[in-house]
């Protein structure tokens, strides 16, 4: 039988929500109204958060300064193919880990995830010197190749944790058919993972679009995302709020976006199998 909760504490619920979610949201919030100030409002003491003079000229200024739109496709191209050639190798890999599993799963399994609690920069020199001989310094091949190394353990424990859930019995079923292990995975598995493997897609676009450590790092112009197009607003000459909170708006814009269009998609991959 369910607890009845009064309504006061469900009005302190509400309220103690909504005030975290506003402090979530307040550097978000504080980085738009930035953005339509003049540099001199900007930085002014106290701050003004609406009686300021708003303007456009940083989004011009930024936009007529740097290419916005190639650093955007960088972003794109490598968000995006990162992921997939991430869920290219996690699904065969969850699929022999959730259905095949050894005495070592375990252990790989922790082994894997103990390669996201390593510090990006004590690897930084040797990748940065493969990646120099093998000519992938500030290519979208090689950030790609970091991207899917660095996010594919959260790939593959994402995808374990979702085909755990799918009954062995359907993947017998199939193979008693005569279905080959292409088939199995491709036609059975697959399909029945389809919210999992979506969210799984989503949240690695986010990942790999918000990394900044190795895209500053193996990037200079031809492959550099909108990580690189706002750390370029930080400059000897100091740091110009208004246009740097521009060029902040414009690279989360996108994501931003996507991600309010997919939270449905979001929340029901990431509660898959969570209720039977």
């Amino acid at each position: 039988m369910a607890r009845a909760i009064s309504t006061r504490r469900k009005i302190g619920f509400t309220i103690l929500a909504w005030g975290i979610g506003l402090v979530i949201f307040f550097p978000i919030l504080w980085t738009f109204l930035t953005s339509f100030k003049p540099e001199g409002q900007a930085i002014a003491i106290p701050p003004r958060f609406f009686d300021f003079d708003w303007t456009l000229a940083n989004y011009e200024t930024v936009q007529s300064r740097s290419n916005y739109f190639r650093h955007f496709s960088n972003s794109v191209i490598s968000a995006v193919g990162s992921t997939l050639l991430g869920l290219l190798i996690a699904i065969p890999a969850a699929w022999a880990m959730a259905f095949s599993p050894t005495k070592r799963t375990k252990d790989v399994l922790m082994w894997m995830l103990s390669t996201k609690m390593l510090p990006a920069v004590g690897v930084l020199v040797p990748i940065y010197l493969i990646f120099r001989d093998l000519r992938l310094l500030d290519t979208h091949l090689g950030i790609i190749v970091v991207l899917t190394m660095i996010n594919l353990p959260i790939i593959i424990w994402m995808l374990f944790t979702y085909f755990k859930e799918i009954p062995v019995d359907i993947l017998e079923a199939a193979r008693m058919d005569g279905a080959s292990l292409r088939q199995e995975v491709v036609h059975v598995l697959t399909p029945m993972a389809v919210p999992g493997i979506a969210s799984t897609l989503l949240l690695n676009i986010i990942l790999a679009w918000n990394e900044a450590f190795w895209t500053l790092n193996l990037t200079t112009t031809n492959a550099a995302p909108l990580t690189a197009f706002i750390a370029s607003y930080s400059s000897p000459e100091g740091l110009f709020w208004a246009k740097l909170s521009a060029a902040s708006m414009m690279a989360i814009a996108p994501i931003l976006i996507m991600g309010w269009f997919s939270q449905k998609q979001l929340v029901r991959g990431l509660t898959f199998g969570a209720v039977k």
